[in-house]
Order: C-alpha cells, then structure tokens, then sequence
C-alpha cells in the first residue's frame, strides 16, 4: 500500500526538525514541495534548504506541484475554504497516482505542525473518500509557531491555573476576549483583530517570520504598541510580499490557583 507521510517541519528555523521528521525524511521515495507562487517562493526555498540539509537518502527525489490561491471569502467562508480545500484534494490525488508506485511513500512537509491550524490531513481525507486511491498516513508532530512565539518571547505559554484558548483572528473580531480564558492565541490574522480588543490594557506578544533571520517580535500593553504592531506588519509585508505571523494575548493581572 501506498504510505504518506504528512511532517511538520517547524515554524520556519530548519534547526526545529526534530529527529524523527528527519527519520521520515529519509524514508519518502517522493519529497512533495508545494510551490505558491513567486510572492511565496521563500516557502518553497526553504523547503529545499531543509532537503538539502537533511536528506541523505540519494534515492529521495522532489516533485513541486503548485497550490491554486483560494478565492476571497464570500458570505460563506466555510463554502470557499471548502472549495479550495476541493481543488488541493484533486492536486494531491494526481500526486499519488502518478508520482507513487503501489508501495511507495510520499512526505508531506508541512509548516509548522499539521494538527494545528493545517488542512492537510482534511484534504487527504477527502483523497480517500474518493475512493480512486488507497493509501496509509502517517503524521510526524513540529514544532508550532506557538512554541516559537513563546521561546523567542521567553514567556510561558500559559499562567498558573489559568487555560489558554487558541483561535483565530475572524473569532476574535467576531466575540472578542473570552470569559474562561487569561490567555488567548490568536493564528491565521489577516486584518490585525488584535485593534478590536476593548481592554486595551491587554499584553500582546507578537511574532512574524519566527524561526527564521527575518523574525520581528513586538510585545507590551496592547493600547501602546498596537499601533506599532500594524504599522511594522504593513512595512515587512511590502517587503517581502508575504508575511506569516501571530500572536498571544494575556488579560491584565495574574491569574491563581
């Protein structure tokens, strides 16, 4: 039977593989590096950096394929995640049929960890429904860009007896602040949610690029930097034409056990 291996591959600093996504690695007969276009060839790039340093196995080879641009949110936004998510099951599909024999295995190399806030194995669910191919998965946790916002902040992720909530910015413009969480995290913001936030007595701690040479961190009370955070975010997205970032909101005082 056909294997995938779905890897995360860290938030952006090679040096994150862990042992075992390099285990994996090394065991792909097909490397899958997906190609999002010249603003995103620095993904693409780094990719190959990682296979450079870390495949061994002279066996492996590469095969990019492209990855179609979703379409701009309608009234619908589950609708044209969904339609996207059907184009990229097409993609992948081809992928395994062509490029994998009956008892080859293929890597996925995902950023960051592909349990947190990555559709791949969604979109390999939907290859298997299919039903035109059949296939093994294996996945091989990283480390998030969670992880790598607090290291380079040098802060917990959680206070003492309190939880944490993990959402997205829409989430956050939509319902704001949550009761039942001291701390919130805050992925996928396209549009600085964080300026929606009341108590701006709040302390953000705000990460882009983590990882990597070019990571930029902002931390401190919300109505102070915010300003600063979306100004510095508008400069690093022109200058690059892509940017990858998040950040960790914390209501003010400390909570107890």
């Amino acid at each position: 039977m056909r294997t995938l291996l779905v890897i995360g591959i860290g938030a952006g600093n090679p040096e994150h593989l862990t042992v075992q996504a390099i285990a994996a690695l090394n065991r792909a007969d097909v490397l899958f590096i997906p190609d999002k276009g010249s603003e995103k060839s620095d993904l693409a790039a780094l990719r190959h950096e990682i296979c450079d340093r870390f495949v061994t196995n002279a066996a492996t080879r590469r095969v990019g394929f492209g990855v179609p641009k979703r379409a701009e949110p309608t009234s619908s936004y589950r609708s044209t995640v969904d339609d996207w998510h059907e184009d990229i099951a097409g993609i992948y599909e081809a992928l395994i049929l062509d490029e994998l024999g009956d008892n080859g295995c293929g890597a996925l190399l995902i950023w960051g960890d592909p349990m947190l806030y990555d559709s791949a194995l969604r979109i390999l669910e939907r290859v298997r429904q299919r039903g035109n191919v059949d296939f093994a998965v294996e996945v091989i946790p990283g480390i998030t860009a969670i992880q790598s916002l607090c290291a380079s902040h040098r802060i917990a992720l959680n206070r003492i007896g309190d939880p944490v909530l993990i959402t997205t910015g829409r989430r956050l413009a939509a319902e704001g602040m949550p009761d039942n969480a001291g701390t919130v995290v805050v992925m996928l913001d396209g549009n600085c949610a964080f300026r929606t936030v009341k108590d701006k007595d709040a302390i953000i701690h705000w990460g882009a690029y983590l990882g990597t040479p070019d990571e930029i961190v902002i931390a401190g009370r919300l109505g102070d930097v915010e300003d600063r955070i979306v100004a510095t975010r508008a400069e690093a997205r022109a200058a690059k034409g892509w940017i990858m970032d998040t950040y960790l909101l914390r209501k003010p005082g400390e909570a107890e056990e």
